[in-house]
């Protein structure tokens, strides 16, 4: 049988249009990230924008912005997201709760027994509920990443009592909860963005910092910080999150796409972070570094002198004790 020279003609215009439309994508959003290009949320942030350009077809394209080429200020980053300026950012909880309160409860120092535990609560009611509370900042969450515990480095000397930490001028996430957290515990809270940290410890401007181990390796503070303390003060979740400007434009079928690719990437992020802390704390070992782990005791200080903070948050202590008691 014979095909109509026409019809072949319009099934090959059919064709053509449908691969020009998919090769050129409707929509190209930017995705902000202040770790370098191997850190595991970048990673994960990649892997994310591939699900997201595979499942609506090369309708979505999303470009990573890694290293904080949009922005090492994590606050700005937020507000830009919450005006659609950047579409997609990868931010860590602190600087969020800054815009919705009850956010501050999941960074609470002391609050989770180890990383499952957390997991738990994130994955579960409690932690997506919290989600949804960023739409009234005009923003979506849409899942959590690791980041490990949070402990103290600095240039001066090995932190082995609370003692030690007073006085001490601490780099420290930009929020509230965080800086009270360092005044409780003696020292000085110094927030900044995350790329004026090594100079700052360079300069002496201030004296010390905390974060996980593949941050205190992969921007170098072990070069200049050279003792570090494991004391896990917090585990302050990473967040993936769009600005409901930038979502509102997409069909609800690409929308579903979207949550859908950010859930799916967790495990991978989880994944690469194991393996990037056990990776790091190895490098830091082998370059010297004065490593000091508290003892019982001295960790029982911890926790009791930021105990002041959840006072503060006494709003939510119904929250808290839903998850204390997570099992």
């Amino acid at each position: 049988m014979k095909l109509n020279r026409a019809l072949i003609f319009t099934l090959v215009a059919g064709v053509a249009t449908l691969l020009s439309a998919q090769g050129k994508p409707q929509f190209e959003f930017k995705l902000a990230e202040v770790h370098e290009k191997t850190f595991p949320t970048t990673l994960a942030d990649t892997e994310f924008a591939r699900l997201v350009n595979v499942g609506t077809q090369g309708r979505v394209h999303i470009t990573v912005y890694d290293n904080g080429a949009l922005s090492q200020d994590e606050k700005a980053v937020v507000e830009q997201t919450q005006m659609g300026a950047i579409d997609f950012a990868r931010i860590s909880l602190a600087p969020v709760a800054q815009f919705v309160k009850e956010l501050n409860v999941l960074s609470l120092p002391y609050l989770y027994r180890d990383s499952d535990h957390m997991w738990k609560v994130l994955s579960g009611p409690i932690g997506q509920g919290l989600l949804g509370a960023l739409g009234k900042a005009n923003l979506t969450g849409l899942c959590y990443y690791d980041a490990g515990a949070r402990s103290f480095y600095n240039t001066k000397k090995d932190i082995k009592t609370l003692a030690d930490l007073k006085g001490m001028k601490i780099r420290v996430l930009q929020s509230k909860l965080m800086m009270d957290m360092v005044k409780d515990l003696g020292a000085s809270p110094t927030p900044m963005p995350m790329g004026d940290i090594y100079s700052a410890l360079q300069t002496n401007v201030i004296d010390g910092a905390e974060n996980n181990w593949p941050s205190y390796i992969s921007f170098s503070h072990y070069e200049v910080a050279r003792h570090f303390t494991l004391d896990r003060h917090a585990m302050v979740p990473e967040l993936l999150m769009v600005s409901n400007r930038s979502l509102g434009r997409l069909t609800k079928a690409d929308q579903d796409v979207v949550r859908k690719a950010a859930k799916d990437s967790v495990e991978f992020q989880k994944a690469r972070w194991i393996l990037s802390e056990k990776e790091n704390e190895a490098r830091a070992k082998a370059a010297g570094c004065s490593i000091t782990y508290l003892t019982p005791q001295a960790q029982a200080e911890f926790v009791a002198a930021v105990q002041p903070i959840y006072a503060e948050y006494s709003e939510f202590k119904d929250l808290i004790s839903q998850i204390k008691a997570t099992r």
